[in-house]
């Protein structure tokens, strides 16, 4: 893992757009097409706003979310939301949106119709970005959910789960989905999510704290970029 600090969330967002871009850029370059993996939140925000102004081929990248929480896109809680306002603007309008959330009543209702959906995307994906929460989870995977064990294990794309310290059902890519990918990174602003980064790095309970899954495999490289403020 490889951590890399600016100075302010502004510097981050700049740099950080240019560096995902030119992944991007590369993708399709090789491979005619690429895959970005966004997550939701409030953190990522001003870094969409800036990799949307971005000058690269849009129509040929497709884009989703890490996960997503099953409300409708009228629903201040929608990540698809998020996207389409924040990041799907301007040159990033041209890409192509694969979502998460179905028509379904429930998430578990949803995992194979989901997971089909997906095969739109080129694996690997080009670029991951992940969040992590304070409690260590990472994408829908919480350490407080009974379904942890098998998104942590199944060799399956996606995974319902229902978390008991957090609202709404959730539809997540499985940990096998997100180091299906050619580059990750953990984007963190703040004092707080850098000691939970650290407190991550101290131990080894992938159950204890998700986001130990993916800091600390070999298969698929990490960046973790992080702003105090």
């Amino acid at each position: 893992m490889q951590l890399n600090e600016f100075a302010s969330s502004e510097a981050l967002n700049t740099e950080f757009a240019s560096k995902v871009a030119n992944l991007l850029a590369q993708g399709i370059a090789t491979n005619g097409e690429a895959s970005l993996v966004v997550s939701g939140g409030r953190t990522p925000l001003p870094f969409f706003k800036q990799l949307a102004q971005t000058d690269i081929e849009w129509s040929k990248v497709k884009v989703t979310l890490a996960d997503e929480r099953w409300v409708d896109e009228n629903n201040d809680a929608s990540n698809t939301a998020l996207v389409k306002q924040n990041l799907l603007q301007g040159n990033a309008a041209a890409a192509t949106f694969v979502e998460l959330k179905t028509a379904a009543a429930s998430a578990f209702d949803a995992e194979a119709e989901v997971a089909k959906n997906l095969q739109a995307l080129p694996f690997p994906l080009d670029v991951l970005i992940l969040g992590m929460g304070e409690d260590g989870h990472t994408a829908s995977l919480f350490p407080c959910c009974e379904q942890l064990e098998q998104g942590l294990t199944s060799l399956s794309t996606t995974i319902a789960t229902q978390p008991t310290t957090a609202p709404h059902e959730r539809m997540s890519l499985t940990l096998n989905a997100l180091l299906n990918s050619r580059q990750i990174f953990i984007h963190l602003v703040g004092d707080s999510k850098k000691a939970v980064l650290d407190k991550a790095l101290a131990g080894d309970d992938v159950k204890e704290m998700p986001i130990r899954a993916v800091l600390q495999q070999e298969l698929t490289p990490v960046e973790v970029v992080w702003a105090a403020k």
